[in-house]
């Protein structure tokens, strides 16, 4: 791949400001890219970092103009830049200047070098240098031939100031680019700027744009726009850093703004964010969740899984003293704790979720920086007992990850999280999961969800409602002490209704009803209904699992219940009950009944929603 940075502009409003400026009287003649940042260093000293690393390039060319060449002839003396590769495009005023792509076609004519593919960099913006991963840029730019950067503006940014792109949300390719739109023109935010990514054939159809566009600009935005509207795949690569300094109008004001806001940008203190997601519990319809059914889940306070993730130099992923053992007392100890607990600590979890994080920015389209992080997580939800424990804590590492290299829901939307998360644990950790956890995690509060065929089809996600505002009676929650595996009691129910096996699918859409009928009786308070469909959701499930699948620990829970005038169900896959007794003085008995028994009894705390999310409409 060939490098070409151009810094061919003549005569900018900042220079001049610049020249009649007593305080920066010291700068007066200097090139926009040749003026210092914040960090000491010029403008076109991050450029050169950023393309010398790692011998990306076959080579790297800077185009320039006659009025400014010795400039840069002294800087690649003092920066070990090649001054053979400085190419002076002849030009010594703004009315004669060539335009950037007549500069580019220029430097095309004069490299001696092969290549495939080009990169082009207007060398004058200023940048966050470690939110720039040119890696990440070549490998984008490998997967899809062109290449397009953009960044989404910011507050006080106006569109009308920059080029503006479109992206179709599903292939990331670029749709549209409008050069400084007027508000009515396009709704978007993401601005693109010059820096493009061409393959051989791409870059090849310069000399006929700039042929056929004599008499009209010849800016790179107006080339890329040509490309486009000749259907040439053009795909855009997000960044996480804003770009400043764009163009030949930047004032002396604008210039000091933004070396205020970079330097303000790297003297912020490195700063952990902690994410935390609760468990939840199946109030009805659940297990049909994977099978394209309805749920009503709650998210509870009782329970929950931390993450905290804090910018360090290297990366690195924090075991869990407890869940993720590596030291032991004794043989014995080990013995008895992975007898008791198993091999599969949350470590896994985190990694696996990093590394489908990274998957789906790539695949996206979306550079993150060259930021590493220390990532540690902490849980009290009870392992192995249905109530997503598993899930929580690879939402909370989602939310971090998110929040840590500050995207936001046009990066991944709310609805399309839980599918992430479910994708982790599916695909890389094999683990037999529904969206429903995910789901209630993402959202927060009381959800009812819709899985039907119809809906992935269209749209490929469900129907997601926080049912807000809505009383609920006093849930309680009983749960083994020492738990099996809750994946395990699926047994062969999916297998059955992938074979279309009539009973299971009379089941699934059973529950749905369920669920419609659960979800009226809440929003009508009438408890008593409520605790009938409980128990008929449980029976539902019990014909289609069978008592071997559900165990006897599980069924004795539910024994115990309904000897005391209450109804309940799995929250979850197995290992716990959530029930409902309205009457208060059967519900003590239940409790001590619960506890004599060695089961775990406690009260639901819900959870209103909104700690990791603003409410969801």
């Amino acid at each position: 791949m060939l490098c070409v940075i151009l810094v061919a502009g003549h005569g900018t409003l900042l220079e001049e400001e610049i020249q009649a400026s007593q305080k920066y009287s010291s700068l007066a003649g200097v090139p926009k890219a040749l003026l210092p940042t914040h960090k000491g260093k010029t403008i076109l000293d991050a450029w050169w970092s950023a393309v010398r690393s790692r011998q990306l390039f076959s080579d790297v060319l800077l185009v320039t103009n006659a009025a400014k060449y010795k400039h840069y002839e002294r800087w690649a003396t003092a920066s070990e830049f090649p001054i053979h590769n400085i190419i002076n495009d002849g030009t010594t005023t703004e009315s004669s200047r060539l335009g950037a792509c007549l500069d580019l076609q220029l430097a095309l004519a004069v490299n001696k070098k092969q290549f495939d593919s080009i990169l082009v960099v207007a060398g004058e913006m200023l940048f966050e240098e470690s939110k720039l991963d040119m890696v990440t840029v070549i490998q984008q730019s490998q997967k899809f031939d062109n290449l397009a950067v953009y960044y989404e503006l910011g507050e006080n940014e106006s569109p009308e100031t920059r080029g503006i792109v479109e992206i179709e949300p599903a292939s990331g390719r670029i749709k549209a680019l409008y050069e400084k739109p007027i508000a009515s023109v396009t709704n978007s935010k993401l601005a693109s700027v010059v820096f493009y990514c061409l393959n051989f054939r791409t870059i090849q159809t310069l000399s006929e744009f700039n042929i056929l566009h004599k008499e009209s600009p010849r800016s790179l935005g107006h080339f890329m726009s040509w490309l486009i509207e000749r259907d040439t795949p053009i795909y855009g690569l997000k960044l996480p850093t804003a770009f400043k300094l764009i163009g030949s109008n930047v004032t002396l004001e604008q210039y000091e703004l933004a070396i205020e806001y970079f330097s303000d940008l790297a003297s912020k203190e490195v700063r952990s964010i902690t994410k935390r997601v609760f468990a939840r519990v199946g109030l009805m319809g659940n297990p049909s969740d994977g099978f394209n059914g309805k749920t009503i889940a709650l998210s509870i306070k009782n329970f929950w899984a931390d993450v905290t993730i804090t910018e360090s130099d290297k990366l690195v992923l924090c075991p869990h003293p407890l869940n993720d053992p590596t030291e032991f007392g004794s043989l014995w100890d080990l013995h008895a704790i992975s007898r008791r607990e198993g091999y599969l600590g949350g470590l896994r979890l985190v990694q696996a979720t990093c590394k489908k994080f990274y998957q789906y920015c790539s695949d996206k389209g979306i550079a993150i920086g060259k930021r590493n992080f220390t990532l540690k997580y902490d849980t009290n939800i009870p392992r192995q007992v249905g109530l997503a424990g598993s899930s929580a804590i690879v939402t909370a590492t989602l939310q971090c990850l998110l929040s840590f290299y500050e995207l936001n829901s046009n990066d991944m939307p709310l609805h399309t999280q839980p599918q992430f998360v479910l994708d982790v644990e599916t695909e890389e950790l094999f683990i037999q999961a529904g969206l429903q956890d995910r789901v209630v995690q993402t959202y927060e509060g009381l959800v009812y969800m819709d899985f039907s065929k119809e809906l992935f089809q269209q749209q490929n996600y469900g129907h997601y409602e926080r049912l807000d505002n809505v009383e609920l009676p006093q849930f309680f929650l009983a749960y083994l002490r020492d738990p099996s595996d809750s994946g395990r009691i699926h047994s062969d129910v999916g297998a059955r209704w992938r074979r279309g096996d009539e009973q299971v699918v009379k089941a699934m859409k059973k529950f749905s009803l369920l669920t419609d009928q659960a979800r009226e009786a809440i929003e009508a308070k009438d408890w008593e209904t409520l605790k009938l469909l409980m128990s008929e959701n449980f029976n539902l499930r019990r014909e289609i699992y069978t008592d071997p699948a559900l165990g006897e620990s599980n069924l004795r829970l539910i024994e115990i219940a309904r000897s005391h005038n209450a109804s309940a169900k799995f929250p979850g896959s197995g290992g716990a009950v959530v029930g409902l007794c309205t009457d208060e003085d059967s519900r003590e008995k239940l409790k001590l009944a619960y506890q004599s028994e060695g089961f775990v009894f406690v009260d639901i705390l819900p959870n209103s929603g909104g700690h990791n999310h603003n409410p969801v409409k």
